[in-house]
Formats: structure tokens, C-alpha cells, sequence
């Protein structure tokens, strides 16, 4: 904002010009993350337990690939970690949004977060043992996939209960930029774990200790009971959920374009390779490099919520990371890498902020459930079937041209697939487009404590 300076004569008395400490301060307060809905009590415990359990599953994320390529030295097999969750992710993700619609919330989380423990505990075990089976640990990835879908789908579908609709913008941001400190911290650690002797049960066992903090934070929640106004969980009731997403162009693009940036631009099967190939077996820097990006972008996106141009910000979001990891990819200095991922990760947290808001605030409470699942399937499955493209591509042709062309490939379809869709291009937050049910419209919510 500018202004003119009065002349002496007219200047009223008292006045005085914007020093510089003042002008800092203004812009601190427009682009400092928003920290209002910790006031909310089930909220803050949410993000401080779910963030901190964090640290430990990706200490479990960066294990297990690792893990897989110590034992057999294939970058395919590395994608199959990938493959195998796909399927219970989809099945459970989609499922278990309907249950989300028609059951407790906080009972449903509590139960699927306790399923993600015992795998973790499984994953531990088999390393104690000394088992060394590939196929094991694909096994218990592919059961920790079914748990965490549902678990997710509870978790997303909570949020606009306990937090009020106008602050959910800022609530998926401090969500996200919390998940990804465990993202940079999590992955540091385990890098320097995985290096030394017996550092996978080191691995699994932080995962398996830090988790109960989540658990602590799901107990403490507020009753979450449906609305009453949803269908009995089934097929059916998950093909009316795929049917109204299908039918509302807002919501499917904002699905669409992840999928693009996950399939096309995940980098992450390529890790271990490259690191051994080029940086002599240094993973730990790469798996935190995208969430340090998020993170600094999470901690100074207080105008993220100020946006109303939602379709047009996550396309060109999705663009700017699909460039970014392509970037990194001709990188042969670690450093350089880890830059170009980090700004490509500051582009991710943007584009998921907006995709989740879109869902959260478009969506209906009896819906929601389900929009969750779907969400789950597509952002955790977009980067699963990622790991398989990228393993699958680099074993035919080169780590380098399945790097690069996967990001150039991403950004070029993201905004050609945007662009092809009026109503999602030009999606304004502040006014709902026509498609929208206003009968259906209003978040139902829990009572929101705010100590």
C-alpha cells in the first residue's frame, strides 16, 4: 500500500510516517503462516500429535525403500514398495471414506491408527529377525497402505467439523507445514540411521514410539457422529460418492492435475540409485529436500488463504514443481539438487493447500467422508504409481530421462488438462460456481473448544 506524504501545511498534527521496523512488521502479519485455528484445542492437539508421529512414519518411508534396495540392488523393486500399497490404498481409501460418512470419526481414527502402529511393530520385528525377505516387508506395507487410507479419510473429514469454515485454508496449511517439518526432520534422521548397523530397527522403532502421540490426540477429540443424513456404507454409497465428484468439473480437475504431478513428476524410486550413483549412498538430503521447500513455504504462506483464484493457483503450482523436479534432475551437485527439489516442494505444499480446501469447503458434511477417500487414493496413490513409472522407466532407458521427462511431461499436461475446463480455470472461492447444491451447502460441526 502506498500514500502521499502531506505537505507541512496541511500534515494533521501527530501524525507520522511508516518507519521501517513498522513496515516489516506489516509484512510479517500479511505472509507469516496464520496460526488461528490453534486456539481450537481438538485442532492443536491434532497438528502437535500428528506432526510429531510424523517425524517417526518418515523414518519408516525412507527404511523401507532403503531397506528393499540393500536387499536386492533394483530400482524396480524399489517401485514395487509403490505398487503393492495401491491397491488396499484405493479399496480402503474409498471404503473407508464411506464409513467415515456413517460412524464416529474419532473411533474410526483411533481404530485404523492402531492398525498403521502394528505394521510399523511388524516392520521392526522382521528386521530384528534377521528375515531379509523382500516380499515380507512388500506384504507389510501393502496391509500399513489399507490402515493409513482409512485412517487418512477419517482425519481430512474431521477437519471441517472442529475448525470453522472460514479458517480451514489456514488449518490445511499449519496441517501440511507441520507434516512436512516431520518430513525434513524424519528423513535427516533416518538417512544417518540407515547408513550403520542395525539402523532399520533403529528406524522402525522411533516410527513405532512417537506414533502414540497421534493416538493421544485422537482419544482427546470431541465425539465426531454422522450427520445422519448419509447412506449405510457400501458400494453403493461409495459409487454415489465417485458420482458426485464426477459430476462437479471443480472437484474432478482439482484430482486430475495431482494426478499428473504425482504420476509424472515423483522422483522419489530414484533416490537410493542416484545417490549411490552420484553422491556416494547420500539418500538422506534428497528425501528431505521436497518438505524442506514445504515447509518454508507453509511458514510464510499467511496469503495462501487470501487467494480466490483457487483453480488457476493450483495449476500453476503443479506447473512450477513439475519444472522444478525437472531441473533437479540434470543437477550433479548435491546441493543443487536439494535446492531445485526444495522449491518444487514449496510449489507442492501451495497446490495441496488449495486441493484440500476446495474438497473440505465444496463438499458437503455428509460427503465429505467420501471426498476424503478419494482424496487419500489420489494423493497417496498418485505418488505410489509415480514410483512405479519412475522405476519402471529408468530400468528401460535412463535415471536421467525418467527424471527430467517425467517433470517436463507434468507441467505440460497439468495446464493443458486445467486449461481444457472453464469452471475449474476460473474457480473463484469467494463465489461458489452454479454447479454447487446450495441445499446441500453448509459444514455440519462439532463443537470447537478453544482453550
Amino acid at each position: 500500500m502506498t500514500s502521499q506524504a502531506p505537505e507541512p501545511a496541511e500534515a494533521v498534527a501527530g501524525a507520522v510516517p511508516e518507519t521501517q521496523p513498522e513496515a516489516a512488521t506489516g509484512w510479517l502479519r500479511h505472509h507469516a503462516i496464520d496460526t488461528t485455528p490453534l486456539r481450537i484445542a481438538p485442532f492443536r492437539r491434532q497438528v502437535l500429535g500428528q506432526g510429531t508421529s510424523f517425524i517417526g512414519s518418515m523414518l519408516t518411508a525412507v527404511a523401507v525403500p532403503v531397506q528393499v534396495y540393500a536387499l536386492s540392488h533394483s530400482s524396480l523393486q524399489v517401485g514395487l514398495v509403490g505398487l503393492v500399497g495401491l491397491l488396499p490404498l484405493v479399496v480402503f481409501g474409498l471404503y473407508g471414506g464411506a464409513i467415515a460418512d456413517v460412524v464416529d470419526r474419532r473411533t474410526l481414527l483411533m481404530v485404523s491408527s492402531l492398525g498403521t502402529w502394528a505394521c510399523t511393530v511388524g516392520l521392526l520385528a522382521q528386521t530384528l529377525a534377521g528375515v531379509g525377505s523382500v516380499a515380507l516387508i512388500l506384504a507389510l506395507v501393502a496391509v500399513q497402505s489399507g490402515f493409513f487410507a482409512v485412517a487418512s479419510s477419517a482425519r481430512g473429514a474431521i477437519i471441517p467439523r472442529i475448525v470453522p469454515t472460514e479458517l480451514v485454508p489456514a488449518a490445511n496449511t499449519l496441517t501440511f507445514t507441520t507434516g512436512n517439518v516431520g518430513s525434513v526432520i524424519g528423513p535427516l534422521i533416518a538417512g544417518a540411521l540407515v547408513t550403520r548397523q542395525h539402523g532399520f530397527g533403529y528406524a522402525y522403532t522411533v516410527d513405532a514410539v512417537l506414533f502414540t502421540l497421534a493416538m493421544y490426540a485422537a482419544v482427546r477429540l470431541p465425539p465426531i457422529p454422522p450427520d445422519g443424513q448419509s447412506p449405510r456404507a457400501g458400494l453403493r454409497s461409495v459409487l454415489d460418492g465417485l458420482a458426485f465428484i464426477s459430476s462437479r468439473p471443480v472437484l474432478l480437475m482439482s484430482f486430475v492435475v495431482d494426478i499428473v504431478a504425482m504420476v509424472f513428476a515423483m522422483p522419489r524410486a530414484l533416490y537410493p540409485q542416484v545417490a549411490a550413483d552420484r553422491w556416494h549412498g547420500q539418500v538422506g538430503p534428497l528425501y528431505a529436500a521436497i518438505a524442506i521447500g514445504s515447509v518454508l513455504a507453509g511458514l510464510s504462506g499467511g496469503w495462501i488463504g487470501r487467494v480466490r483464484r483457487q483453480g488457476v493457483s493450483l495449476t500453476g503450482a503443479v506447473v512450477a514443481w513439475g519444472l522444478a523436479v525437472a531441473a533437479a534432475g540434470v543437477a550433479h551437485q548435491l546441493w543443487l539438487a536439494v535446492l531445485l527439489l526444495a522449491v518444487a516442494g514449496a510449489a507442492d505444499l501451495i497446490s495441496a493447500v488449495y486441493r484440500q480446501t476446495i474438497l473440505q469447503t465444496y463438499a458437503p458434511d455428509q460427503m465429505r467422508g467420501r471426498m476424503q477417500g478419494v482424496f487419500v487414493v489420489v494423493v497417496a496413490g498418485g505418488p505410489r504409481l509415480g514410483d512405479l513409472r519412475a522405476g519402471a522407466t529408468a530400468s528401460l532407458t535412463s535415471l536421467t530421462l525418467s527424471w527430467v521427462g517425467g517433470g517436463l511431461l507434468c507441467a505440460g499436461g497439468a495446464l493443458l488438462a486445467a486449461r481444457a475446463v472453464r469452471s475449474f480455470w476460473h474457480y473463484d472461492a469467494r463465489q461458489p460456481p452454479a454447479e454447487a447444491d446450495p441445499a446441500t451447502a453448509g459444514p455440519g460441526r462439532a463443537v470447537a473448544d478453544t482453550e
